[in-house]
């Protein structure tokens, strides 16, 4: 029986190659500074041993969609292929060896000639969509990307075989992150996009981590940091989930954003402006989730997964894990809130579906338990595969115990418009210049309001307008300057002194969908020099011209 089910589907694989072609729709981009989705978000990964839930064999692969699997020693799909592949800097070893593996335990007569090449999840997004003929075959990206991807046609709808195996496989949280109405976009690899608390034994004892007035308390003694970036919108928008309120961006049908559910200023969101004016007025206060905070006078650490190595290597027997801790108002404990979700691994639509196919059953490996395993002993991401969660290697780590204890308390992460992160990182600097009084607060919250809201009466040509944003003029990311079209060249009214290393972007409405600076990744400073900041539209070049 098992024979001639092969037969059958060896037959149904030969009319798909011939009948279908790759799907896909597509997205925008974020910005090195201002997370959705980080690598300061995520990023951190032997080859794997076998090919359970490969799409192969018994389990159709793939497609719609361009995946395919017979049993056998050899296949329709037998033969080389050359992809490129994108994924985090830290990543790239381990992704190489799997690749590895997978040419050296497919049955299908695959070869993978894989160019790995170092682009963060934020990036990868961002490039794709600028260019999709000219990003990777396949690519690790943040989830709250999907559907602008989607939308530029730079990922592939999976067909059924696909679907059925990340849905036989992976967690209803993670499933999620890869629907766009009743189809399925995209593999999950991990489930881990969140941040918990890493702490030093040696200062601060574990019956505290639960409070964060003791934990200030214990710091202040010490004369030690607590390293909490809240003056980052991804950060500090826990705060508020964590009293109740909600922020839901609404998108027509074309996935356009018209308007916004949001209550940060409410009486719950002035709960949450006491809660962070308790840390950030403190000397102990750092607005950081740097790793290497514990070799820089820092007892406490919120950050995620992705530093859990580093920070083991910094302190040892002494790093302590937890979920965030309660601040408590009027009587009242609050436990901190935050944001969760997923990285996933796109496949760019191919023209060659026997290319799209191969490209598909190599994703399927990637993301099946052994190779999330593998990333959890490695790089110490959380697996999104159900049997990896539960696996001692996974139980072992505690930074992942405690991201699961977190998740309780957080909010998956949807699409936001790319304005949200320079907004929302506003309100936590507005809160630690203020007295901390109940209208200072409420001020604080209003400006926030009425910035989400004038998103949605921008004129089209503001909208329209590229602007030059960075670590320039005095500024630290958080100042838009203009410019002033000339044909395709944009150049901006103002020269800058610039200083080698420093870095810029420019951007498109004042918000991170669409940027550039040196392909996906900031444009940086090579010379000290004063001048003007051009970029060509046509060729979408950034470039400084001196000035005088």
């Amino acid at each position: 029986m098992k024979k001639v089910l092969a037969l059958l589907l060896a037959l149904t694989m030969l009319f798909a190659l011939a009948a279908c072609g790759g799907g896909g729709e597509s997205g925008g981009g974020t910005q090195t500074q201002a997370p959705a989705n980080n690598d300061n978000q995520g990023g951190n990964d032997n080859p794997p041993a076998n090919n359970d839930n490969q799409g192969s064999n018994d389990t159709p692969a793939n497609n719609d969609n361009q995946g395919g699997g017979t049993e056998g020693g050899s296949s329709e799909l037998a033969g080389e292929y050359n992809v490129t592949i994108w994924c985090p800097d830290l990543a790239t070893d381990l992704t190489k060896s799997q690749v590895e593996a997978f040419n050296s335990s497919n049955t299908m007569g695959i070869k993978i000639n894989a160019t790995v090449e170092p682009v963060s999840e934020a990036d990868a997004a961002t490039n794709m969509i600028n260019d999709v003929s000219a990003g990777a075959d396949l690519f690790f990206f943040a989830q709250d990307q999907l559907s602008r991807m989607i939308q530029a046609g730079a990922v592939s709808k999976l067909g059924q075989g696909a679907s059925d195996f990340v849905k036989s496989n992976n967690t209803a949280g993670s499933l999620a992150a890869i629907q766009a109405g009743s189809d399925y976009y995209a593999y999950p690899l991990t489930a881990d996009n969140g941040y918990l608390m890493y702490y030093d034994k040696s200062v601060i004892p574990d019956e505290d981590v639960d409070s964060l007035e003791k934990l200030i308390e214990d710091c202040e003694a010490a004369g030690k940091y607590f390293a909490y970036e809240l003056e980052n919108a991804w950060y500090n928008a826990g705060v508020f989930f964590g009293v109740g309120c909600h922020s839901d961006w609404v998108t027509d049908d074309e996935g356009n954003f018209i308007s916004i559910d949001d209550d940060f200023n409410s009486d719950k969101g002035l709960i949450a402006a006491k809660g962070i004016y308790k840390l950030v007025s403190s000397p102990c206060y750092l607005n950081s989730s740097a790793q290497e905070g514990f070799d820089n006078n820092c007892a406490i650490i919120v950050t995620g997964t992705w530093s859990y190595s580093a920070i083991l290597k910094s302190l040892g027997e002494n790093m302590g894990t937890a979920d965030l801790p309660s601040f408590n108002v009027d009587g009242t404990d609050y436990h901190l809130g935050s944001y969760r979700g997923c990285k996933l691994l796109g496949v760019k639509p191919q023209t060659d579906p026997k290319v799209g196919a191969a490209a598909n059953q190599l994703a399927q490996y990637l993301t099946n338990k052994e190779c999330q395993l593998q990333r959890v002993e490695t790089l110490g991401w959380g697996p999104s595969n159900i049997e990896a969660q539960s696996d001692p290697i996974t139980l072992a780590n505690p930074a992942i115990t405690a991201l699961n204890l977190q998740s309780e308390y957080s909010v998956m992460q949807p699409n936001i418009h790319g304005s949200w992160w320079d907004i929302g990182k506003v309100i936590t600097t507005d809160i630690k210049e203020s007295d901390g009084s109940d209208d200072a607060l409420r001020a604080a919250l209003q400006k926030y309001y009425d910035s989400i809201q004038a998103v949605f009466t921008m004129s089209d040509e503001v909208k329209n307008a590229w602007t030059v944003i960075g670590a320039i003029g005095g500024s630290s990311w958080d100042v838009d300057f203009e410019m002033t079209k000339d044909g395709d060249v944009w150049t901006s009214n103002d020269t800058f002194d610039l200083k080698a290393g420093d870095e810029l972007k420019v951007r498109q409405g004042k918000n991170w969908d669409v940027s550039y600076g040196n392909g996906g990744e900031n444009y940086v400073v090579e010379a000290d020099g004063t001048y003007y900041v051009t970029f060509n539209e046509s060729t979408t070049e950034v470039a400084l011209v001196p000035a005088g």
